[in-house]
């Protein structure tokens, strides 16, 4: 076991699954706290300051969707949801309100591990940083500049927009509605099928074989990530 010093904090209401994380995240040298409840999870995050969040949606006081909505009013700690809920509007619910990742019960302890390191890789990055890059990717914000395998790529400016917000978040899932809203504005919101059109056009400039997305992945009927 490698002590990484980072802190967990599990948030679920069903101790079984507290003592199967506890145990698993432990293992991998992660120092683990514990809530119950929505209220314990609040108040837990001020006085532990944890690294990252693993949230279950169906708490006995306060639904999970809306923990996340008041944890984003001031922290930028991911979240990753893990719930028995597999509808698309419940995934979708808790990406727009902050949640960087959606994983659903049962689930496997090594994907679960790889999609904390991503969340976390992510907000290491610096905010600022002036190249955004994921593999062969690469961008230069202050040039506006995009190419692949050192090749340079034409964009559209929504197109240029699409993949900015894409690598800015890249491996989080972002919702139709969160890059609609971003792109286009609060009017467009529901128009699903201009999303789609441009998505396809990006794909068919940057991936090596479009039918077969090495970068943009879809979300089926939730969104879009980008692959780190």
């Amino acid at each position: 076991m490698t002590d990484t010093g980072q802190r967990v904090l599990v948030v679920d209401d069903e101790s079984s699954i507290r003592r199967y994380l506890r145990a698993a995240l432990r293992a991998q040298g992660f120092d683990v706290h514990e809530a119950a409840s929505g209220e314990d999870a609040l108040n837990a995050v001020l006085r532990d300051r944890p690294d990252i969040i693993i949230l279950d949606l169906g708490l006995p006081d306060i639904d999970g969707i809306e923990v996340t909505r008041r944890l984003r009013e001031w922290s930028q700690t991911p979240i990753i949801i893990l719930s028995v809920r597999e509808a698309e509007n419940d995934k979708i619910a808790a990406l727009d309100a902050g949640a960087d990742d959606y994983l659903t019960k049962p689930f496997g302890t090594g994907e679960l591990m790889a999609r904390m390191r991503v969340a976390m890789r992510r907000l290491a990055a610096k905010p600022d940083e002036p190249i955004l890059q994921a593999d062969n990717l690469k961008m230069d914000l202050s040039r506006r500049f995009v190419t692949v395998n050192e090749e340079e790529i034409s964009l559209t400016p929504t197109e240029y927009d699409i993949l900015r917000l894409l690598l800015q978040n890249a491996g989080k899932v972002l919702t139709h509605r969160q890059l609609l809203t971003q792109v286009w504005g609060t009017a467009y919101e529901s128009e699903m099928h201009i999303l789609r059109v441009n998505i396809s056009n990006l794909r068919r400039k940057i991936e090596p074989d479009p039918a077969r997305p090495h970068y943009i992945v879809t979300e089926p009927g939730v969104g879009y990530r980008l692959r780190m």
